[in-house]
């Protein structure tokens, strides 16, 4: 996993830039110099992915929040957890997200749509506008995100958990292609109608990993193979073995109720929760039985709208009293 504040956050300029980034490994700063105009595309996917895991982990004791603000997910990345999992799938697919809509856009020189997509498809539509290239956009998000993994001082069965997850990440979105269509005819009838391939939005590939994420599979390295041929099977030798859209993980997370800057939890005192919920959310799960404080704050929303010929919408402000309540 490669540090997504190293290449998330700065514009890249000069092939010098790439050396002067703090936790790159020599074949991504490789790959940077030759691939200049891409990085901007990388960076944005990086800050796609930590927007969305932050998303996703609302309401979860973890919060895809950091202890570090120069590193974006902290200690947390450290060890094997179902949370470096999601956070290794989450930046393999922002990264290839990202890539694969500036070949789209016309933003880089090296890619554009999908060439490959053309002709007549068997249910009666025609192959035309511009396809995702997404086969473009999942190979470089490959070799530069999984080029990290090269890393010799990483013990083999995290490197190939990380690998796993990374592709896991790619093949969410390449597993929700979608095809959209317009057609063409006199007075709107569907005399001809011409389609391509888009990928999901990248909130569908977060509700994916998501789900990855709850039904994620521990695992441990195969015993007694050869070391040029290292397995990653199931802990548990009843479950059946993990498919490449699964998430796996190493080992159980810690519960993130307490702070613990060593593991990358910032505890859960002082978040919000609520009362009336019986999920993760609740105060009970939430504030792992600690107990929650209740205050009383004043909110002032827009109400009764009313929509005035032409063509504004004036509301009126209006006061209501809630109770907040966060954990202790």
């Amino acid at each position: 996993m490669f540090n997504i504040h190293a290449i998330g956050i700065d514009t890249f300029e000069t092939s010098e830039t790439c050396e002067a980034i703090p936790g790159l490994v020599n074949r991504q700063i490789s790959i940077c110099k030759r691939n200049l105009e891409v990085m901007d595309s990388v960076s944005g996917g990086a800050l796609m992915s930590i927007s969305e895991c932050q998303k996703q982990f609302t309401n979860r004791r973890w919060n895809c929040s950091t202890v570090n603000p120069y590193d974006v997910f902290g200690p947390i990345l450290d060890n094997g957890t179902r949370e470096a999992a999601f956070v290794s799938s989450v930046t393999a697919a922002g990264v290839a997200h990202a890539v694969t809509r500036a070949c789209s856009s016309g933003d880089l020189l090296k890619c554009g749509c999908d060439r490959t997509v053309s002709g007549s498809h068997p249910d009666g539509f025609t192959w035309s506008g511009c396809s995702d290239n997404i086969a473009y956009g999942v190979q470089f998000s490959k070799s530069f995100v999984d080029a990290r993994e090269q890393r010799s001082r990483v013990p083999i069965d995290r490197r190939m958990m990380n690998l796993h997850n990374n592709a896991a990440g790619r093949k969410a979105i390449e597993d929700n292609m979608k095809v959209e269509c317009k057609c063409h005819g006199v007075s709107g009838s569907c005399e001809v109608m011409f389609c391509w391939r888009s990928m999901p939005s990248f909130r569908k590939v977060g509700n994916v990993l998501k789900e990855k994420f709850d039904g994620a599979t521990e695992v441990a390295q195969e015993k007694n193979t050869s070391p040029r041929r290292i397995n990653l099977v199931p802990l548990n030798p009843q479950y059946k073995p993990h498919t490449p859209s699964d998430l796996v993980y190493l080992q159980n997370s810690p519960d993130f109720c307490e702070r613990n800057l060593a593991i990358g939890s910032l505890g859960t005192q002082n978040r919000t929760c609520n009362k009336e919920s019986k999920a993760i959310d609740g105060c009970e799960l939430l504030c792992c039985g600690r107990g929650y404080n209740t205050k009383t704050e004043t909110l002032v929303e827009r109400c009764s709208c009313k929509f005035h010929w032409c063509c504004y919408v004036k509301c009126r402000e209006c006061p209501k009293t809630v109770d907040v309540h966060t954990c202790k």
